[in-house]
């Protein structure tokens, strides 16, 4: 396993997980959630993602931006699509996924791919989300973007991962979510791993520290090998529904 600090353009650090051996990996872009520049608490189940085969690049970026970090996200996403091959990732093998906050941004970027340009996303992973919720990289709402036939020429996967102890975000919130995306004819899957909001990223909430911490708790374990076997299976398009 290798670890790697770069930066974007606009100067937010990115933790660079790389697989072991060589070759070139599909690559998994993975946004944190609401806590400005909280990049580290992604740490475990990024390796455990990356352990899997897949390059997994988590930036830092900014909920109290003035645009809600737009500018941050999609800086992030330009640089995926044309750094990671420096870091042996493939950039035509790109998922991209977030937890909380992140989720509804990272799903987003596959439902209105007119608004942000370049290729869509082979999958898009939204963990612990909620989709009913202006995204923080397009400002549309994930949901209602459903309705606005919106042309899915080569609708992207959608996967889904998201605890059922969840008592930050209800689980309902992508249960109805995977609804709505198969009303709609469009590929998703949702994994529902017995556990809460930070277990899903093999984490739990240290209230001294006031942010998450990796957790060997067994339901934190079991939710995050759930969440990194669904973003290295969605590189890889073996876990496509």
């Amino acid at each position: 396993m290798t670890r790697t600090l770069t930066r974007t353009p606009a100067g937010k650090a990115v933790d660079v997980y790389g697989p072991p051996g060589g070759g070139i990996a599909p690559t998994v872009l993975l946004w944190h959630g609401m806590g400005p520049d909280e990049r580290d608490i992604m740490r475990p189940v990024a390796e455990a993602a990356a352990a899997q085969g897949v390059v997994v690049l988590v930036p830092d970026w900014r909920s109290d931006a003035p645009d809600r970090g737009a500018a941050h996200l999609l800086d992030s996403l330009a640089f995926a699509r044309e750094r990671a091959a420096d870091f042996g990732g493939d950039p035509g093998r790109l998922v991209v996924a977030g937890w909380s906050a992140g989720a509804g941004a990272a799903v987003a970027t596959a439902l209105r791919p007119g608004l942000l340009g370049g290729p869509q996303p082979v999958a898009v992973v939204g963990i612990a989300g909620r989709y009913d919720v202006p995204a923080r990289t397009t400002g549309s709402v994930p949901v209602e973007d459903l309705m606005e036939d919106l042309a899915h020429a080569a609708p992207v996967p959608v996967l889904l991962v998201h605890g059922t102890e969840d008592d930050q975000v209800d689980v309902r919130s992508s249960r109805e979510f995977a609804a709505a995306l198969r009303t709609h004819g469009l590929p998703v899957r949702l994994e529902e791993p017995a556990t809460d909001h930070a277990g899903v990223l093999m984490s739990a909430y240290d209230p001294e520290l006031g942010r998450l911490r990796a957790s060997g708790a067994g339901h934190a374990l079991e939710g995050g090998r759930t969440t990194a076997r669904v973003l290295a299976g969605a590189a890889k398009g073996i876990a496509a529904p």
